[in-house]
């Protein structure tokens, strides 16, 4: 593996700036209830209230606004199943870009909808039997658009690690902090404000127990790819990390853990009926893994980043039934 030049806490900085006055600077929530349940005082960083429904415009909104004028005009691709896609048309739709999405002819009708209503051009494909990545770089390349992938990319994990650097803001230093793990553009962002802002906060990427690919290439010291794992937490259900976020998860991240889909469903059970908050399953991968892990957080200040909460209700609600 190549290890490209890795960004640093002054491209978050930079990205701030970007996308100040535009993306949300979304609040951070507490429950009593839960800080008695771990005995540790708990800070929510909400991202399920950003600006389409997740993180992601964060990061879609800094890169493409760093478009020349030329790239601007030209139009800018990008493939996603769901919150990048949205991320990336709202971003486009408000600073006038042309985009094109490649998305999967299964994805969630309200996902395709939305992207669409942001003023995207969609286009299907088979996620069995294509290549979503070969046919974002083949638009790119016939009709000179920029192709922005949803994690490995500088700009996209700068922006990312402006949730973290609000959440220290706010909060000020914590002793942990849970991020939701799938590509690791969160996770790599979140890691550079965290180094900065806190250096001696232990710093853990959770994903789901089905498609551990982030911790197995922890661990092994090289990325590891797997099949598209199979479970609730769509949005993290990634093959393999990216070059840029794999070399800096493994230079800043302390662990990476794992959480199951009952565990998920029980932290979406716990948000909505304590908090009165939607989180998509993927979103709700840090609390999982805090519950898990409550009697080492005893007395600390513990920070948790919720990614989104795009999930259509009646999933919501057939997950949440039983």
């Amino acid at each position: 593996m190549n290890t490209p030049e890795l960004p640093t806490y002054a491209d978050v900085e930079a990205a701030a700036s970007r996308i100040a006055g535009v993306a949300h600077r979304t609040p951070v929530q507490t429950s009593r209830t839960l800080n008695e349940i771990i005995g540790a005082e708990v800070f929510f960083k909400c991202e399920n209230f950003q600006r389409m429904g997740a993180f992601k415009f964060r990061g879609a909104f800094n890169a493409l606004s760093k478009f020349s004028p030329a790239q601007r005009e030209a139009g800018v691709v990008a493939f996603s199943s769901g919150n990048h896609a949205q991320g990336i048309a709202l971003s486009a739709k408000i600073l006038g870009v042309p985009t094109t999405i490649v998305m999967p002819h299964d994805a969630p009708a309200s996902k395709v909808a939305a992207t669409k209503g942001y003023g995207a051009t969609v286009v299907s494909f088979d996620r069995y039997t294509e290549d979503r990545e070969a046919i974002g770089r083949r638009l790119a390349e016939e009709k000179g658009l920029t192709l922005i992938p949803p994690y490995d990319h500088p700009d996209i994990l700068s922006g990312q690690g402006t949730a973290a650097k609000e959440l220290f803001e706010e909060v000020g230093a914590l002793d942990y902090l849970f991020v939701p793990l799938g590509g690791g553009g969160l996770l790599s962002g979140t890691a550079l404000s965290t180094r900065a802002l806190a250096p001696q906060c232990v710093l853990y990427g959770v994903e789901p127990e089905a498609g551990n690919d982030g911790q197995q290439s922890f661990r092994s010291g090289e990325i590891v790819h797997i099949d598209t794992p199979k479970t609730i937490a769509d949005g993290a259900q990634t093959q393999h990390l990216g070059n840029y976020t794999f070399g800096i998860i493994r230079r800043d991240v302390d662990d990476i853990l794992t959480a199951t889909d009952a565990e998920l469903v029980s932290a979406m059970k716990f948000f909505a009926s304590r908090m009165k908050m939607l989180v998509e399953p993927t979103g709700c991968l840090g609390l999982a893994a805090a519950l898990n892990r409550k009697d080492a957080l005893t007395g600390k200040r513990v920070g948790v980043i919720l990614s989104g909460g795009n999930v259509d209700l009646e999933r919501f609600c057939a997950l949440t039934a039983e």
